[in-house]
């Protein structure tokens, strides 16, 4: 299967919000990742709905939606409209785990987790079948350029002996301090998606960049 790079907008300049839009659209990457954070289940807050009517507008890839916020079940039919195409919530976030998923579904779209660094795999082993995407945090959710967790290489190779023994068609996402240096290793580990940010946006050149994750995910 091929390996998916999914810049994150959260790292883009936003006075320069087209421009980073169009060049995504423009170079090798597959999908648009968009952090919305609501100040309540992570301390930041990054933008929320005009912001992404505004990306969905200009964007021509997959919309990626991951949703740092508590209570999303609110917001489900309203990110639909919005454009998203995978909606990911958070475990630690949802009571009602499989609702959620059902509804989100229901919606038209497909369906994400997110786990926390210190959330097991295990916990999804009664809804793996109805999990899309799995999005594993490899760094603490809430801000962008922290520093990569060592132990995501484990999670990630247990999540996917997991997918396995339920015959699961579930992609497993990597968010937080991906680089050209840990891609690789990444893939090799199980990882089918990759969320890069800072190290896109912050680059020199970042559609070289792009390219460059696109390559080495792809070996």
């Amino acid at each position: 299967m091929n390996k998916l790079i999914a810049p994150s907008i959260l790292a883009a300049d936003f006075a320069n919000l087209q421009r980073d839009i169009e060049m995504i659209n423009e170079s090798q990457a597959d999908w648009f990742h968009i952090d919305i954070m609501d100040g309540v289940f992570v301390p930041n807050i990054s933008f929320g709905m005009p912001v992404l009517e505004a990306i969905n507008r200009h964007a021509g890839k997959v919309i990626d939606v991951h949703l740092m916020i508590v209570d999303p079940d609110r917001y489900i039919d309203t990110f639909a409209n919005l454009g998203a195409d995978i909606l990911t919530v958070h475990y630690e976030a949802c009571t009602h785990l499989h609702r959620t998923l059902q509804a989100i579904k229901a919606a038209g779209m497909r369906a994400g987790v997110a786990l926390n660094p210190h959330t097991n795999v295990n916990l999804l082993e009664d809804v793996i079948n109805d999990i899309d995407l799995v999005c594993v945090m490899s760094v603490n959710p809430g801000f962008g350029g922290q520093k990569f967790i060592e132990n995501t290489y484990k999670k990630v190779k247990q999540l996917r002996e997991l997918i396995a023994d339920n015959n699961a068609n579930t992609q497993i996402e990597i968010d937080g301090g991906v680089t050209s240096s840990n891609a690789k290793a990444l893939v090799d580990a199980g990882a089918d998606v990759l969320v890069a940010g800072s190290f896109v946006f912050k680059a020199t050149n970042p559609t070289e960049t792009i390219q460059n994750l696109k390559e080495i995910a792809n070996q």
